[in-house]
């Protein structure tokens, strides 16, 4: 049986010996995904091919920790996205914004509209997500394009679930806002 028909449990196994064949195999399985993931965070082709670099070296370093309860793939793409949002903290320290970009937002009301954007095309609203803020951009991506529940994006960004909420629910509204005047 060649390394391509092998299953993902098999080929860990193999990594975990040390055979490079097998860690080429599982990179070339999930490369084109972790390095999507990486740059959906940091908006830079250079540094998302060297953070997905970078994860799949940790990965096969902490193969051992992997404990087998949620996928390969999720597993690894925590990997990748909290090295992201790492390099992507670094790279922010040293932005200015100017006072024209901030904005002040209520506590009114948050919800989401009744509004029918079934018509709406994915790639106009991922650009109307790319025009929000870097926080709201990144929040809604973890939540709706990664599939991450509130308790994990607290983890992820180190944030409480209160702020994580209170996040989501600001960018929702920020989103929807832009979303009308389509």
């Amino acid at each position: 049986m060649t390394l391509t028909k092998q299953t993902i449990e098999s080929l860990l196994v193999l990594c975990q010996d040390g055979n490079q064949m097998a860690q080429l195999e599982v990179y070339n399985r999930y490369q084109n995904a972790m390095y999507n993931t990486a740059l959906r965070i940091v908006k830079n082709t250079a540094e998302a091919e060297d953070i997905m670099q970078e994860s799949f070296i940790t990965a096969f370093q902490k193969l051992d920790s992997f404990k087998g309860t949620a996928t390969f793939g999720s597993w690894l793409k925590r990997i990748v996205i909290n090295n992201s949002i790492v390099q992507y903290r670094k790279s922010q320290r040293f932005v200015e914004v100017s006072e024209e970009n901030i904005s002040e937002e209520t506590e009114e009301d948050t919800s989401v509209g009744n509004e029918d954007y079934n018509g709406l095309k994915s790639k106009q609203l991922l650009k109307m997500m790319d025009s929000l803020h870097d926080n709201y951009k990144n929040i809604l991506s973890l939540h709706f394009i990664e599939g991450y529940d509130y308790e994990e994006i607290c983890e992820i960004m180190n944030i409480s679930y209160a702020n994580c909420r209170t996040m989501i629910s600001r960018a929702k509204e920020s989103l929807r806002k832009k979303l009308v005047t389509v």
